[in-house]
């Protein structure tokens, strides 16, 4: 069951919104980067399973996590619009979220380092019913870095809630040797020129009239 509306979290503007928006994820980064939008929102955790479906792509995974995401809270909430996003790094195919701990960090940068993935970072608007995704793809060459360098990354960011323990925002720049993608908060966790292109579509005045 999702939970109810905190108050607190309704960011400024509200007066000049009449659309209700509703960001279906409790993520400070994501938070962080809808807020930069200057839209009034409130935040509900989707509580939906986020474990991979048999044979499912990394791509396909994110798609239909960032749809069950919007649907779950838009069923409690079908008057509002609500945004679900996820991000699953795409390692040759194969999945890779958030590490959760220091032991599956590291384990997850041994098995980047070196290699060029694909971050998917899909969104969906959910409304009445009705849910628009959009997957936005960014292209990610780490660098050939040994342990000592990764052991001393994972120390100072501790990037335990980011897929693939690449936090792009912090010092996990320093482990990458490009980054190629046409929405740059991609990789961050929120495609910022897709959000603003769905929410267009679906009436959002953006920039908001003051």
């Amino acid at each position: 069951m999702s939970a109810a509306p905190n108050p607190s979290n309704l960011s400024k503007n509200s007066a000049s919104q009449s659309k209700r928006l509703i960001l279906a994820s409790t993520s400070k980064y994501r938070k962080e980067l809808l807020g930069r939008l200057g839209l009034s929102f409130e935040t509900i955790s989707p509580e939906v399973d986020e474990a991979p479906l048999p044979n499912e792509t990394p791509e396909l995974m994110a798609i239909r996590l960032a749809q069950a995401k919007a649907l779950a809270v838009s069923l409690s909430n079908p008057s509002a619009y609500v945004i679900g996003s996820d991000q699953v790094v795409d390692l040759n195919g194969v999945s890779m979220g958030k590490p959760g701990d220091h032991a599956n960090a590291m384990a997850q940068l041994q098995k980047l380092r070196g290699q060029t993935v694909k971050f998917h970072t899909a969104v969906c608007v959910a409304h009445a019913g009705s849910a628009k995704t959009v997957n936005a793809i960014t292209e990610v060459k780490f660098r050939e870095l040994d342990d000592a360098v990764l052991e001393a990354y994972l120390l100072a960011e501790t990037p335990y809630d980011c897929a693939g323990s690449a936090k792009s925002e912090g010092l996990g720049i320093c482990l990458l040797e490009h980054v190629r993608s046409d929405d740059p908060t991609a990789l961050i966790g929120l495609p910022l020129i897709t959000v603003c292109t769905l929410l267009r579509d679906a009436g959002f005045s953006i920039p908001l009239n003051q």
